[in-house]
Formats: C-alpha cells, sequence, structure tokens
C-alpha cells in the first residue's frame, strides 16, 4: 500500500494529518463535511492516550501491527486484522514506529430509526476482533464490505456516503446473520418460523426500546408473544444474546451512558429518565455492566460545551 497508493489515500482525504479534536477525554470526531462519516488512511507513529467517541470505530491493520486497549481488553491487530469498537467505549491506540491502517469512524444514530436495529446494535455491545483464522468466511464478508466503504470515501461517486451508510447497514446484517446461523434452535427450523421469530422478536425489541420507563415483566411478554416463560426466554437469548433481564439492563444502561456523557442531570435524575426503580439499583447494575459507578463514567467521559471552529 506504500508508495502510490499511499499518495493517492493522502491526496483525496480531508483529514489524513494528525488533528483530532479533544473535549477532556472526548474526542469530537471531525467527519468529513456535511456527512456522520470519515475513512482516515492512517500512517501516523504516535499514540493515542484514553478516549472516547459516540461513532463505531473500526480499525483495519495494512502494513505493520496496531495495539488497541478497550477497557480491560487488549488486542495486538496484526496486518489485516479487524476490529470494531462500540460508541462510547474507553480506548487508547498504540503505533508502531512505521505502519499504515484505515481508521473507519461512522456514526450509528442515522440508523436507529430502521426496524430491528435494535438488535443488530447489540452485535457491537463489546469489541469485536476479526481474524482470517478464526472465522474465515465471516471475515472475508467483512473485509470486503470495509474495501467497498474504503473505495467509496476515496472515490468520486455523488452518493459516496449513502452507499457508504447502505454498506454500513450491511455490516450489521452480515455480523447478525453470522449469529442466527450459530444458533441452533433459530437455524435449524424451517424458513417459515424463522422469518415468523424474527418480526416477532424485532417486535418486542422495539416495545422494550419505546417502553424501557415501564416494569417490564418476562411473564408478559412470554404471554403477549405467546410462548412459554421457558420457550420464550430461550428464545429470546438465542435471538438477542442476552437474557431478558440483561437486554432491559442493557438498553437502561445504554440510555444511562448517553445521559451521563451528554447531560448535566443529577445522577439521580439519569436513574429515573434511564427506568431504574431506585438509585440503588441504577447504582449496582450500572457498575455491574461498566464496571465503574455512573459518577465514575461521568467523570471519564465527562461532556464538555465544545463548539467547533
Amino acid at each position: 500500500m506504500a508508495g502510490a497508493g499511499a499518495d493517492f489515500y493522502s491526496s483525496n482525504n480531508d483529514y489524513s494529518g494528525t488533528r483530532r479534536i479533544q473535549a477532556g477525554i472526548q474526542e469530537l470526531v471531525e467527519y468529513r463535511r456535511n456527512t456522520t462519516v470519515r475513512i482516515w488512511y492512517n500512517e501516523q507513529t504516535e499514540n493515542f492516550a484514553t478516549h472516547w467517541h459516540s461513532a463505531v470505530e473500526i480499525i483495519l491493520p495494512m502494513e505493520n501491527w496496531y495495539d488497541a486497549a478497550v477497557g480491560e481488553e487488549h488486542f495486538h491487530l496484526m496486518p489485516g486484522d479487524i476490529l470494531l469498537i462500540p460508541p462510547r467505549a474507553l480506548h487508547s491506540l498504540t503505533a508502531p514506529e512505521t505502519g499504515i491502517r484505515f481508521i473507519f469512524l461512522l456514526d450509528p444514530v442515522p440508523l436507529e430509526s430502521i426496524r430491528g436495529f435494535s438488535r443488530a446494535e447489540s452485535l457491537l455491545a463489546s469489541p469485536l476482533h476479526l481474524t482470517r483464522s478464526q472465522n474465515p468466511s465471516l471475515y472475508e464478508e467483512v473485509y470486503h464490505i470495509l474495501l467497498q466503504m474504503r473505495n467509496e470515501y476515496f472515490g468520486t461517486n455523488d452518493y459516496s456516503d449513502l452507499s457508504i451508510y447502505s454498506l454500513f447497514l450491511n455490516l450489521y446484517v452480515v455480523l447478525g446473520n453470522d449469529r442466527s446461523n450459530s444458533q441452533q434452535t433459530l437455524s435449524s427450523g424451517h424458513i417459515y418460523r424463522q422469518k415468523e421469530y424474527a418480526e416477532k422478536f424485532n417486535g418486542i425489541l422495539e416495545y422494550i426500546d419505546s417502553h424501557y420507563m415501564d416494569d417490564l415483566s418476562l411473564d408478559d411478554m412470554a404471554s403477549s408473544a405467546g410462548f412459554s416463560k421457558f420457550h420464550f426466554s430461550r428464545l429470546f437469548k438465542q435471538y438477542t444474546g442476552f437474557t431478558f433481564a440483561a437486554y432491559v439492563c442493557h438498553r437502561k444502561v445504554r440510555i444511562a451512558e448517553e445521559l451521563l456523557s451528554q447531560s448535566d442531570l443529577s445522577i439521580t435524575q439519569i436513574a429515573m429518565q434511564s427506568g431504574f426503580s431506585s438509585l440503588s439499583t441504577f447504582n449496582r447494575v450500572f457498575r455491574q455492566q461498566k464496571n465503574c459507578s455512573p459518577s465514575e463514567f461521568r467523570s471519564k467521559h465527562r461532556f464538555n460545551h465544545y463548539i467547533h471552529t
């Protein structure tokens, strides 16, 4: 990728330099003008200390290794490896003395109104490291999507942003299909039943997303879906990767994360607005999921009223 290729990508990238906009440890991603997409041809040698941003970050080393720490997890990426980092995850990056990698930064908000995206979003609740050797078929699909996104970004297509987001959505679909295909109950049934389950559970997740402040009962949700509690629990876990209770808590904590980092509401107010019945429950559940208290999370992700200039 060196030589002429490097000249092409550097000359066509509005943000090929090293400038990063920081507000405390929050990175305010400098997207390409009037978009929510940035793909960075990166050959910089400096490290980036712990920071976070609201974008999904995807790292694809092309020459030499690249290291990332996401929360308590550490990843040593070799050329061709792919690392997907969830939004708002604290992470740091360590570069070798020489090397080239592509860094994809995409805001998932434009996809959130699409039916079924809540389930897809849960696929990136934790960082995902893909290599050719571990899952060749999934890796090849994801790698091909990333190359298409890169080519669109550095190309001349007037609809490149629309194309990139269609590919971004397809990335979630590919990851979701891989999960479904690895789940025996859903994948072993007839196609009609698979579609029926998908439609039913998409509706259930949408209901949870819009009623997370209510007292959601496993018994009531199972009954409304037409399943026994046992069967519902088993299918829900296979469909989402979470137990019912864990998914409800995941969505509530997701709301709380946004409020903690983007508002000046008190911890008690955030607990109530996130659907928790008490401050003690909020503190306990939040610590279980994020390994820190809400106050500690806020201090790490403190929102700063920063204006682009």
